[in-house]
Formats: structure tokens, C-alpha cells, sequence
């Protein structure tokens, strides 16, 4: 008898949103410019939460419709019969391989040049990968490069506001090329300065030591230097490891962390058990 064939999930939902805020989180001297932007949806069956994300539908080129990026959704209130959240956005380029040219990037830049009130299309909400564990014991550590700082400024809003009481050690570090573009971080906007009083929250934060030569970002020798505490925490049975930013940034944490574990074996080994029992999780853009 043939095997019943599983069931086709049905195609994610198609939402609409009205620009509320377009507010810029970096210096206006930064080389980079990042946004936070707000939107509403005037419907409160929007299921989603904070931490879940959104796939924003931008017009397409070259004959496609849309153009999809993916964006975490980091704050989300509903407020009468509305709704709102908010992503954080940084205006790329990027090089074509064919020709060399560099040329903006279509999703950010789209998103990066509304003005309020007006209207994208999403899908969404799409699952959180970072999931707080049940038990306040357990260690959180958060890597992140550029603006995968979003992601975990929603975690740890959740972790000290709304379950509060955590004695697990929860570690953030973080990278960007120069200070000025530490989000959430910086002169502009330092949200995260609400929890250093937190005794179980430590931020670190690394940045590229030519920033104008686009030397990488030094997020290896941050570690490095707490080597002892991340090594003790990535062996430690409850602790989870949350990596968010580029696609680089598995490659440059990978060989950091061979350097902290001694040799390549003995971090194949300790990243195995991280990722056989579900406690490392990634949010690539």
C-alpha cells in the first residue's frame, strides 16, 4: 500500500502595512546607515510575536514581481483595533559578479527610502529560531554581527522584562565595523544600556580595527579575551548558543572557536553535542 503523502502546508498569508516611523540608529558621520523602522497593520488577527520574523516583498527586477528579504520582528504592540512592529533595516550594496559594478541593495534600500504612510507587503510571520529555555538556570550565549543585533535585543527585552528573575548568564557580543555603528550601542540610540545593571547580562563589543580598510571585525579577539567563561558555557548541559548576522559569520566564529577550544577536534566534538541536542541555533540574512 503506498505511502500517504505528508500534507502541503498552505502558502503564508499576504499582509499589508502602513510606514509609521523611519528613524535612522546610526551617527549621521557613520559610513553606514541603519534604520528602525515601525509599521501598522489595522488588523489584529496578525499572528505573530516578538522575535518572530516577517518576509517583506519588495518590487522585483528583471521581470520578477518581488524581490524577498527576511527581517525579525523586534518590537510588536497592538493598540486599539491595530497593530504595530518594528525591523531594523541597514541600506547595502552589493558586487555583481558578472561585471564588478556595485549597485544597492534591492529589499534595504527600498525599505530604508519609505516615507510614513507608506504601504509594503509581507508574508509572515515566519518561526523564531531562538527559543528561551524553560529553565532560568540555563546559560545564553548571543554572537552577532551587524544587524543581527535586532534578534537579540528582542531576547533579551524578554528575558529581563517579561520573565524576569534569570540567574543563568546571559553573555552578548557583538560586532560592527566602527563604534559609531554599535546599534543599539551607540551615542544615537543605546537601548541595551537598560539592562547592564542586570548581574546576569554582559555585553561585549568588538569592532574592525581599520574600519576604513574593511578589515574584519575583531569579534575573535573579543572572545578570546572571556575565552575561560564562553569555553566553560559551551559545555555547560543547559546552555544555548545563538548565532545571528551575515553568512561570514560561521566561518569567522568557527575558527575563533577552535582557537578556544585548543585544537579542531575537541570543537567538532563540543559543537556536535550543541547541535544534536538543539541548544545552537543560527538567523543568517
Amino acid at each position: 500500500m503506498p505511502l500517504a503523502k505528508p500534507p502541503v502546508p498552505p502558502p503564508a498569508r499576504i499582509w499589508s502595512a502602513v510606514l509609521a516611523e523611519s528613524r535612522r540608529i546610526t551617527p549621521l558621520d557613520s559610513r553606514e546607515e541603519v534604520r528602525h523602522l515601525v509599521f501598522r497593520i489595522g488588523n489584529l488577527s496578525f499572528d505573530a510575536a516578538p522575535g518572530n520574523c516577517i518576509r517583506v516583498l519588495a518590487p522585483g527586477q528583471f521581470g520578477n514581481r518581488h524581490h524577498t528579504r527576511l527581517y525579525s520582528i523586534m518590537d510588536l504592540e497592538r493598540c486599539g483595533e491595530a497593530t504595530e512592529f518594528a525591523i531594523c533595516v541597514r541600506r547595502c550594496t552589493y558586487i555583481d559578479d558578472f561585471n564588478g559594478e556595485k549597485y544597492p541593495g534591492i529589499a534595504s534600500n527600498y525599505l530604508c527610502d519609505l516615507r510614513p504612510d507608506d504601504v509594503i507587503e509581507f508574508a509572515g510571520p515566519v518561526g523564531y529560531p531562538f527559543v528561551i529555555p524553560e529553565n532560568k538556570n540555563a546559560d545564553i550565549l548571543m554572537l552577532g554581527m551587524g544587524t543581527g543585533i535586532a534578534p537579540f535585543r528582542t531576547l533579551i527585552r524578554q528575558i529581563y522584562e517579561k520573565i524576569g528573575g534569570w540567574k543563568g548568564r546571559v553573555r552578548l557580543y557583538y560586532g560592527a565595523k566602527s563604534p559609531l555603528e554599535m546599534l543599539y550601542m551607540n551615542d544615537e540610540n543605546d537601548d541595551l544600556a537598560n539592562y547592564y545593571d542586570q548581574p546576569t547580562f554582559k555585553a561585549f563589543q568588538a569592532v574592525s580595527p581599520r574600519p576604513h580598510f574593511d578589515l574584519p571585525v575583531a569579534l575573535d579577539q573579543a572572545l578570546a579575551q572571556n575565552a575561560a567563561e564562553v569555553w566553560d558555557m559551551m559545555q555547560r548541559r543547559d546552555t544555548r548558543v545563538f548565532i545571528a548576522g551575515t553568512g561570514n559569520t560561521l566561518a569567522m566564529l568557527d575558527k575563533a572557536m577552535v582557537e578556544l577550544a585548543g585544537s579542531s577536534r575537541d570543537w567538532v566534538s563540543v559543537h556536535g553535542k550543541l547541535r544534536s541536542s538543539g541548544r545552537w541555533s543560527e538567523l543568517l540574512y
